[in-house]
């Protein structure tokens, strides 16, 4: 059989696939994904940077409140899958008019819950820096970076919901694109609203390039607007383009069905609470971290941000891992299910072993490029490589998390990650922070990553997460 087959025709055939065609249906599937990932990172290191150049209270303000804008992101990430998951299980069934009455009803539960979130996070944004016990001088930029953050949630919703219908059709390439659209988007943006007007020469003519002077709310104004850029097309290309999705000439009501709703909530509930507690556990470590000064807050900051490269491979292969599995639930292939879960996982422990290893050695270069201040680099390049042993299995529960939410499986994840991060990461981190300040986080990150990773293959392995393939 030919290894260059796609997702679909792989679940219709019933020949027995061979290693090489799965492998290739994975390298497909995964490395669009990865390169979506990488976009998003990119656009992280150059927000970093450019605040960076800042100063280190301006990088520590946003550092103070990534954690939080990680907990906003995972609820709509949680939101969107919970219809998303149900339209891969449609489509390796091949119900395509159930797959668009999916859509329909993933955009208006959008729209319902990114007002919630919208509301709620302008709501907080004036007490959070005070809640999280930052120093006061980072007060004001702090709260301004994650109000603005908040106003762009229903653009940010719209275009995850149409980014994970079309990943879970297979259409991996499409979201990665647009990624790459609102990385460079987010570039020019940041440049004109960051900076404060200022003049340059070439071959002796000088130019004043006029610029907004925002400082860190630019920079958040800019991955706003950049997002907004990306979602406009996202959407048209779900809702008209797409041969699984497209909405013309579909004659089914735009309401939300019960039985979806239900559906929806049972996955995507405890996989928001899953979201929440690693969110909250940054929040509640950011916590632990701001008494240590603004210096530890901005090198905790910038090794956060490093050491998204890592995780990315990760991130990217467990989209495809979810797009696989639930087809594969979808069209009742319980071996194709394992074999894909199994393959994802083990490629990416691979692949984010050999990216740790090279971080390792390249991340004093790195911190060069995100801030200018030597005492921030030394300290975010000791706590980073503490962290970067633990990435292989920091993998594992990534992509089998990833692999178990395609087949509608995350009540058990969720627990699972409630365990490990509040009985194992926040109260080591509390203890260790008391004698060995910022490396003390980080090794009881490190640990806990550890830990998780193996709570994680075992659920895989015990398998009954496949029961649901025959229901």
């Amino acid at each position: 059989m030919s290894a260059n087959m796609n997702l679909k025709t792989a679940l219709d055939s019933q020949e027995k696939l061979g290693l090489k065609t799965k492998l290739s249906i994975v390298t497909a599937l995964s490395m669009p994904a990865i390169l979506a990932q990488i976009s998003e990172i990119l656009m992280q290191y150059i927000d970093a940077a450019m605040v960076g150049s800042l100063g280190a209270e301006a990088s520590a303000s946003i550092g103070l409140v990534s954690s939080s804008t990680w907990l906003i992101g995972g609820l709509m990430s949680a939101c969107a899958a919970g219809f998303a998951v149900q339209a891969a299980h449609a489509i390796g069934a091949s119900n395509y008019p159930r797959a668009r009455k999916l859509l329909k009803e993933g955009l208006i539960a959008a729209g319902i819950f990114s007002l919630f979130l919208t509301s709620f996070g302008l709501f907080v944004s004036p007490h959070l820096p005070v809640w999280l016990g930052a120093d006061v001088s980072i007060h004001h930029d702090a709260a301004m970076y994650f109000s603005i953050f908040c106003a762009f949630t229903p653009v940010r919703l719209y275009a995850a919901m149409c980014m994970q219908m079309l990943a879970c059709t297979g259409n991996m390439k499409t979201p990665a694109k647009l990624q790459v659209l609102a990385c460079a988007a987010d570039v020019v943006f940041n440049y004109f609203l960051i900076y404060p007007t200022h003049s340059f020469r070439i071959f002796g003519a000088s130019f004043i390039v006029p610029s907004a002077g925002l400082g860190v709310a630019g920079a958040a104004l800019g991955t706003g607007l950049s997002v907004a850029v990306a979602a406009v097309p996202v959407i048209y290309i779900a809702c008209v383009k797409s041969p699984a999705l497209s909405l013309k000439g579909d004659q089914s009501r735009w309401s939300l069905e019960k039985e979806d709703l239900i559906r929806a909530r049972n996955i995507a509930v405890p996989m928001g609470c899953e979201q929440a507690a690693l969110s909250l556990a940054q929040v509640v470590s950011t916590a632990i971290v701001a008494p240590l000064g603004t210096i530890a807050i901005a090198a905790n900051s910038f090794a956060v941000t490093a050491e998204a490269i890592c995780y990315m491979p990760g991130y990217g292969i467990g989209s495809a891992a979810t797009t696989m599995v639930g087809q594969a639930i979808g069209a009742k292939r319980k071996d194709l299910a394992r074999s894909f879960a199994w393959l994802t996982v083990i490629s990416g422990m691979v692949l984010m072993g050999i990216v740790g290893m090279i971080m390792y050695f390249i991340c004093p270069f790195i911190f060069m490029f995100l801030t200018p201040v030597q005492e921030v680099r030394d300290l975010a390049q000791e706590v980073l490589r503490i962290e970067l042993l633990a990435e292989p299995l920091f993998a594992a529960s990534i992509i089998a998390s990833a692999a178990l939410r395609g087949a509608g499986d995350t009540m058990i994840p969720a627990i699972l990650n409630l365990v490990s991060i509040w009985g194992v990461r926040l109260t080591l981190a509390w203890i260790l922070s008391k004698s060995m300040g910022l490396r003390g986080v980080w090794i009881a990150m490190m640990v806990e990553l550890c830990f998780r990773g193996v709570l994680f293959l075992i659920r895989l392995k015990r398998e009954g997460w496949l029961k649901r393939i025959c229901e």
